[in-house]
């Protein structure tokens, strides 16, 4: 996929789409000069970050090599990180102690422990779905739904106390903001959150119950007790944020957006739900709620990328998976949405690769299949209340999506 647009290349500030005050706004379109970048001769550029000099990567074999080599370091990179206090985290963590921290919870997150947890997630859809629609319309899908219902997912499974589930979801918010303007109230969300985790924590060793968070109070002896206690945050952030924001996403996309003869992709849901899985599948790789690319990694060693691309040591790379979920070296059409996509061997990057493959990538893609399945069965008339190029989107945030998704039915 090319572009007719004139670009220079020579300049390109990172993230592509922050405006004249530095905030990032991407669009829910990945940005075209990410197509034009990847067909340069190597498909690697130099970019400027606020935090300096990088090296942005896009295509599908580079992008993948950054994320399971282990000559590209993520502890290393986090004086360039957009989210500060990643420090300690899953998400900040190099090997061995990354692969001990991940070992103490990825029981609980691989695809047969979430088919256990199949049911319940069933059945918290269903109660959200109904308290809305039992509101009428029209509602918004982000509020009423799609975030009290992925919030639920993954606190359920942690055991976070309902009560204060709203509070946290508000700290959680703060902490991901990535301008800098909310720098302070990010650090500041962080310490409020460690401190109550903490204290939760310290209960559950004393009071334990059938929840992950007594599994990690009673198995994380050895481990510092930052990481312990940035573990559940970790978890329950990328948990709850990214499954609401594909939810929203995905939902506009269906309800906007025809295909194969249909008014929209939704209809043709309610027509062929047994393709839900794949569409799911396919959105995720053409709608990735990462705001501005892959976390960065700094590379220890001098490296010669698959593409031809030489980097040294101590560069900041920057592995843009969304630019590599478009390269036509891999997939067919990249930019026409095709919910039949085999994708077997060499499947889109949406939840990374490698040590950092996202943990919670199984319990998140059957949120996002049960929370849009339900509204294809029960609410088949669903429609967008407002124009699609009218919904709101977050910015200066580090996980994209909607801010409000009106809908009717």
């Amino acid at each position: 996929m090319t572009s007719d647009i004139s670009w220079d290349i020579n300049e390109i500030r990172h993230p592509l789409d922050q405006d004249a005050q530095g905030i990032n706004r991407p669009p829910l379109d990945i940005n075209p000069l990410y197509h034009h970048i990847r067909e340069t001769p190597t498909g690697v550029v130099a970019v400027q970050r606020a935090s300096g000099h990088a090296f942005l990567v896009t295509r599908w074999d580079d992008v993948r090599f950054v994320l399971q080599d282990t000559r590209f370091s993520r502890e290393h990179a986090l004086d360039v990180d957009d989210v500060p206090g990643l420090a300690g985290t899953l998400l900040g963590m190099d090997p061995p102690g990354h692969t001990a921290l991940r070992r103490l919870v990825s029981s609980s997150f691989t695809a047969r422990a979430v088919a256990r947890r199949r049911p319940e997630l069933i059945r918290q859809g269903d109660r959200f779905l109904k308290e809305m629609v039992d509101q009428g319309g029209p509602a918004d899908l982000m509020k009423c739904f799609a975030l009290p219902f992925a919030l639920n997912a993954i606190c359920d499974l942690l055991g976070l106390p309902e009560e204060d589930r709203e509070e946290f979801y508000k700290w959680s918010t703060s902490f991901l903001a990535t301008s800098h303007a909310t720098r302070a109230e990010a650090r500041a969300s962080g310490a409020v959150m460690a401190e109550y985790l903490g204290t939760l924590i310290e209960q559950r060793r004393r009071q334990p119950a059938d929840d992950l968070l007594s599994h990690i109070a009673a198995h994380a002896q050895d481990f510092p007790s930052e990481q312990v206690i940035m573990l559940p945050i970790a978890l329950i952030i990328g948990g709850w944020e990214t499954t609401a924001g594909n939810i929203g996403t995905f939902t506009q996309v269906l309800l906007s957006r025809a295909y194969l003869g249909y008014e929209s992709g939704f209809k043709y849901l309610v027509q062929h739900p047994e393709m839900l899985n794949g569409t799911v599948t396919e959105l995720e790789r053409m709608f990735s709620n990462a705001a501005a690319d892959g976390m960065p990694r700094r590379a220890m060693h001098d490296v010669r990328l698959p593409g031809g691309e030489c980097l040294k040591a101590g560069d900041v790379v920057i592995p843009s998976m969304d630019a590599a979920n478009y390269d036509g070296r891999v997939f067919d059409t990249p930019d026409r949405l095709d919910f039949t996509r085999a994708t077997e061997g060499r499947g889109h990057l949406s939840f990374g690769h490698g040590i950092h493959y996202c943990i919670g990538r199984h319990l998140g893609h059957e949120a996002v299949v049960t929370a849009i399945g339900q509204l294809v069965e029960h609410l088949p008339e669903l429609s967008l209340a407002i124009a699609a190029e009218s919904i709101p989107r977050k910015f200066g945030h580090a996980v994209t999506g909607p801010i409000e998704l009106p809908v009717t039915w």
